[in-house]
């Protein structure tokens, strides 16, 4: 080590060698974050350019690097009014609303230890935001790590979740999303699901597909949010063949998934496809200790049209395609099959919707 000046016979000039180069490999690392934030920002602003504020895949806020900045707590406690108005409630965290300086709205995301929150979590969670960008994905603002914190601010959906929209009192009182509500719903988010496991390098797996995840832009427009669960799935779109320990919310957790431990892109096509039941039906995702896609299972395998009738929402009171509404529960059982490699891929899923959606294109599942 004589190029930095210091003797290697002295034990201590180990520890400045040692500070020296953790200091060079710390500017290293802050060089290459710094050019991947330049070229994501670069990114959305051709997006930006390409997408009008009256575009049906228009994002309210841009997600790009150039507005993703690290805060101290105090910024976003003072943000919060010391957290005081809680819009959200998560496994391991607690949702605020928040008012920036510039006046634009967030919502900041405290991950709490006591609720079994972890700084790893917390960070791969940050990880996975700052390699996305999609219209129907919430985004990134912001994060904080400081004062024994862990803080995300997010983008701000105003209309809450679906879940609340479909499941509780308040959310129906504001009126029942349509058929064609539904189907739009089910749309963005399945184009959500195929961004993450057919565009975003890795693939990500969401594990923690839901209506309680999914926030509306409003009655035909959604994102899916939450990403604490997320895994990369690396080079193999199926996702790891190491059995791990079992993430996701019951009624929506792959059947394959919880009984091997293996996860995959597969598993959230079958948290897609109790999503569609949910969308279908009206129903929770469980209906006491069983889940919906057992619940319906005599239902959606007939192939009689007035059987699948049966198992629709009553509250739409008839008003649904029913062409539609077959191809949607053929969906659905593709999604839901034990064996998980033959379930679609989201992009046939998407292109599936799309057609359905289209009477000039003939839809159909892939063989």
């Amino acid at each position: 080590m004589w190029f930095f000046g210091f003797s290697t016979t002295k034990p201590r000039n180990f520890w400045i060698i040692g500070a020296i180069l953790l200091v060079i490999s710390f500017a290293m690392l802050l060089r290459k974050l710094a050019v991947y934030l330049e070229a994501q920002a670069t990114n959305c602003s051709k997006i930006n350019q390409e997408i009008t504020p009256n575009s049906p895949g228009y994002c309210s806020f841009c997600c790009s690097a150039a507005v993703i900045r690290t805060y101290a707590f105090e910024e976003l406690r003072a943000a919060t009014l010391d957290f005081r108005i809680q819009i959200g409630v998560g496994a391991t965290s607690f949702v605020y609303l928040a008012e920036l300086g510039d006046g634009r709205l967030g919502a900041v995301k405290r991950v709490m230890e006591e609720r079994g929150g972890s700084k790893k979590m917390f960070l791969d969670e940050v990880s996975v935001l700052l390699r996305i960008s999609h219209p129907n994905l919430v985004g990134l603002m912001g994060f904080c790590l400081d004062k024994g914190e862990q803080l995300l601010l997010l983008e701000y959906i105003p209309n809450k979740s679906l879940f609340e929209r479909m499941h509780t009192y308040e959310g129906q009182s504001s009126g029942i999303l349509s058929w064609t509500n539904r189907l739009n719903i089910a749309l963005d988010i399945a184009k959500a699901l195929d961004y993450l496991h057919s565009q975003a390098d890795p693939p990500i797996i969401h594990r923690d597909v839901k209506s309680s995840n999914i926030l509306l832009i409003d009655e035909n427009h959604a994102k899916l949010a939450d990403f604490g669960l997320c895994k990369l799935g690396h080079d193999n779109i199926f996702g790891s063949k190491t059995p791990t320990i079992v993430k996701g919310s019951f009624g929506y957790v792959d059947t394959h998934y919880l009984t091997t431990g293996i996860v995959s892109t597969k598993s959230d096509v079958y948290s897609f496809g109790v999503l569609l039941l949910e969308l279908i039906t009206g129903l929770k995702s469980t209906q006491g200790s069983v889940t919906l896609p057992e619940w319906t299972s005599e239902y959606r395998k007939n192939d009689d049209i007035k059987v699948f009738v049966e198992v629709l929402d009553p509250k739409l009171m008839g008003f649904a395609n029913l062409d539609q509404l077959r191809i949607l529960i053929n969906v659905a059982n593709a999604t839901l099959l034990d064996n998980s490699q033959a379930r679609p891929d989201m992009n046939q899923i998407v292109d599936i919707i799309l057609s359905c959606m289209d009477p000039q294109i003939p839809p159909h599942l892939p063989v």
